[in-house]
């Protein structure tokens, strides 16, 4: 029989106690695939419809600027939730209850009074197609003056409060979101 000299190195202490440690998250990541949301551990709790309207009606959309996702219901009850970019600060910030009043392609941006008055250099007009055009490729207009849900050609924003209070997703995204809602779809933002 021959023995050998079992040597430890830090690098062999270092990969059997990462296998270790890293066990929870594969246990946690099979946990989610067979639909137990027990360890979620981006803490994302997806919102129920029913708690914040009465009906589906035409659709709804719920943005919440804490976790930054946006989740939305069609007409016949199928969900998607897609990541978003959340106003910078809660002055920016509005929330509560609004609609759908208009849809627009390419869309064309002008800064708000606002905006002009905090970033003066800014362009009073930015057409739609414009790589710095904010709007990205989409735009969904709310009821409330100014706000927006839209796409955003500056991908670094998503998942981050970086805009000046509208809701941004991935130009790939609200492509998707703009074609499966029409005006007069319902939105929370929380």
């Amino acid at each position: 029989m021959v023995q050998k000299n079992v040597k430890w190195t830090r690098r062999a202490t270092l990969i059997g106690g990462g296998s270790f440690l890293a066990a929870p998250a594969i246990v946690s990541a099979q946990d989610l695939q067979n639909g137990s949301p027990e360890r979620n551990v981006a803490s994302f709790a997806p919102h129920d419809w029913r708690d914040h309207f009465d009906s589906l009606g035409r659709g709804i959309i719920i943005s919440d600027t804490i976790t930054r996702a946006l989740q939305h219901w069609t007409a016949d009850g199928e969900m998607r939730i897609y990541p978003t970019s959340v106003p910078m600060t809660d002055e920016l910030t509005r929330r509560g209850y609004t609609t759908v009043i208009e849809k627009r392609e390419n869309p064309t941006w002008r800064p708000t009074p606002s905006m002009l008055e905090r970033n003066p250099d800014w362009p009073r007009v930015v057409p739609g197609g414009d790589p710095i055009n904010p709007l990205g490729t989409r735009a969904l207009y709310l009821s409330w003056t100014y706000y927006r849900i839209h796409g955003t050609q500056d991908t670094r924003k998503i998942g981050r409060r970086s805009s000046n209070g509208c809701i941004g997703l991935y130009n790939e995204q609200i492509e998707e979101v703009y074609d499966r809602t029409p005006v007069g779809t319902q939105v929370k933002l929380i």
